[in-house]
């Protein structure tokens, strides 16, 4: 067993998946909308049986390590890496050439964490940030599970450490960790003096770091209180969320995400049993951002700073999370503090504040109207411009209704005159930012509507495989457009041929391992095994609880569809040759097209019947 085998086999697919997306059971799979597109009826299916996973909307699929490689966006090796831990499996050394650049930036960023972490701990230089965490009211066993350290005042000292274990000054540099220096040549340091927060990606490798100036250099440090990783090929800060590793399963539990805005506010949180929050690291959450949150659940709390800047920053949050559709409430954090110094004072305060948030559209309504005098003209437009703008944002058709009607009946102004405007509004902005998305077959270019229905028939028979002579008597290969699923159909009537009863077909064991003896070529035989698991997946997902007479009666209506496209693709080709025959003024051609045209076109009327 090789290694890929034996992480595969340590694994159950349900589990991991699980990490990234909502699952519900159903019948003996899972299900959920797909992460991969967007879509409002769920298509997205894993098989703990099989250990694979299927959309059947956009058409990807595959086992643990192709979900993985999909999602994070990782090749082959980058994906063993991630899931090695998680399986118990030490993976043994690749070279050079075999392991990527990422692989490399990580072990880069993932040595310089332990390293800052061992400065702060241990060294006389990292009193002052010793002295401060622990007025910020951090325990010990908080800095060390969160691996806070601590950058000395020094140009080389981490690049120096680095290059001892065999990382090129190049690595260091696309880590994030170097800078170049402006004259000569070389690189030093891009934090110095500064408390780290390491930054984690979903999985908990550390990818980049927020870095806080300590605070004796508070006064004279001329670069900003904080400063971050740049952009790099591990870290992109609009898909990264300071937590999410740690809060991820919390989030999952309380089926809600509550959202800070600076590292403090998290670490604040965590600690006095909030674990399900997350922090935006200043910023306004990216739509990003958004789906990341959206993976582990619908619900979202909002808390960021009271100040104008916290304030800006939740708005165009909520902007994003509600154009996901996700349901969305709003922390008032009493007495004007931001949630870190709630906490630090009164837990219970912050307790107190979540389980009293407000629904987005009070909060909003409540903002907007406070201060305003809704008999002026004036302060009517104002409101209506406001909260209009914020209801463009909404994706959910129900939810915009209620705002729209909540604000005719405040505005006391007729509901068919806000949706003008706000038809007019959306109409001006960018499609990108529009809250109307797609419907969800715009995103299944390259399934059609042939190869659906085909899916459903071959998935019908091997189900109910006592009706498989009757397909066998009414389809015939030539009839399927798509050549995996013909050459598999073609398959399953030579198996079929050779076994003694119908009900051996249930034993998709039997199937893969007559594949396996008749099939020489091993890139046919996985495709077809392949599509064997494809086609199982598909007969519990839509037909767990249909009874044999009711498929009977399913295979029968798609046979008559596709008889009907294969039946109006021949009378298209027999036009072809009528015009040819025309052209030639050949009567005897044009005599046999005709009649051959008339059997054709019997044919398709009799199925319409």
């Amino acid at each position: 067993m090789n290694q890929a085998e034996e992480i595969k086999s340590k694994l159950d697919i349900v589990e991991v998946v699980r990490e990234y997306v909502q699952l519900k059971p159903v019948g003996v799979n899972f299900t959920a909308r797909c992460p991969f597109h967007r879509e409002r009826t769920p298509s997205f299916v894993v098989s703990p049986e099989r250990q694979i996973w299927r959309c059947f909307g956009c058409g990807k699929g595959g086992d643990v390590f192709s979900f993985v490689m999909e999602i994070e966006g990782l090749n082959f090796i980058e994906a063993l890496r991630q899931l090695a831990p998680k399986a118990g499996v030490q993976l043994r050394s690749y070279n050079p050439q075999e392991t990527s650049r990422r692989n490399r930036l990580l072990d880069a960023a993932d040595l310089a964490a332990k390293y800052y972490h061992k400065v702060l701990l241990e060294t006389p230089e990292a009193a002052g940030a010793r002295q401060y965490l622990q007025q910020r009211g951090l325990k010990p066993e908080t800095i060390a599970e969160w691996q806070i350290g601590y950058s000395r005042e020094s140009w080389d000292d981490l690049f120096n450490f680095l290059k001892t274990r065999g990382f090129s000054e190049q690595e260091i540099f696309l880590a994030g960790l170097s800078v170049k220096k402006e004259q000569g040549v070389g690189y030093y340091n891009r934090f110095r003096g500064r408390i780290m927060f390491p930054v984690n990606d979903a999985a908990g490798n550390p990818v980049g770091f927020s870095a806080r100036v300590s605070p004796e250099r508070e006064a004279t440090e001329r670069m900003g209180k904080y400063v971050n990783s740049p952009q790099t090929q591990i870290y992109d800060k609009s898909k990264i969320l300071f937590g999410l590793d740690k809060a991820k399963n919390f989030i999952r539990e309380a089926e809600t995400a509550i959202v800070v805005e600076g590292q403090m506010d998290a670490l604040s949180s965590h600690q006095a049993g909030f674990k399900n929050a997350v922090a935006s690291s200043g910023t306004a959450l990216s739509s990003d951002q958004i789906k990341l949150l959206k993976r582990y659940a619908d619900n979202v709390l909002f808390a960021f700073d009271v100040d104008a800047a916290g304030q800006i920053a939740a708005e165009r949050g909520i902007e994003q999370a509600l154009g996901q559709e996700m349901n969305i409430r709003v922390i008032q954090v009493p007495g004007g503090k931001d949630p870190d110094e709630c906490i630090r004072n009164n837990p219970d305060d912050f307790r107190q504040a979540v389980e009293a948030a407000q629904s987005v559209i009070d909060y909003y309504f409540g903002r907007t109207f406070r201060g305003l005098d809704l008999n002026n003209i004036a302060d009517k437009k104002q409101a209506a411009e406001k909260l209009l703008k914020v209801t463009s944002f909404i994706g959910s058709t129900i939810e915009r209704d209620a705002w729209l009607r909540r604000l005719a009946n405040a505005l006391e102004v007729n509901e068919q005159v806000l949706r003008e405007v706000l038809d007019k509004r959306q109409r001006r902005r960018p499609d990108k930012t529009r809250a109307v998305q797609p419907k969800d077959a715009a995103v299944q270019p390259n399934i059609s509507h042939n190869q659906m229905l085909t899916e459903s028939l071959l998935a019908l028979a091997l189900k109910f495989p006592e009706h498989f002579s009757y397909l066998i008597n009414n389809i015939s290969p030539e009839m399927l457009t798509e050549e995996s699923q013909r050459a598999f159909y073609k398959k399953l009537v030579v198996y079929y041929n050779t076994i003694e009863s119908d009900s051996n077909l249930f034993n998709d064991d039997s199937l893969k391992s007559w594949l396996g003896n008749t099939i020489a070529n091993e890139e046919e035989l996985i495709g077809l095994q392949g599509l064997l698991d494809t086609l199982l997946l598909l007969a519990d997902k839509d037909f767990y609880e249909m009874n044999a007479s009711d498929a009977r009666l399913e295979i029968g209506k798609i046979i008559n569809q596709l008889k009907r496209k294969h039946l109006i693709k021949k009378m298209l080709a027999i036009e072809r040759e009528l015009a040819e025959a025309e052209r030639r003024q050949d009567a005897g051609g044009i005599t046999e097209s005709m009649e051959a045209f008339k059997v054709v076109a019997d044919e398709v009327r009799r199925i319409e019947e």
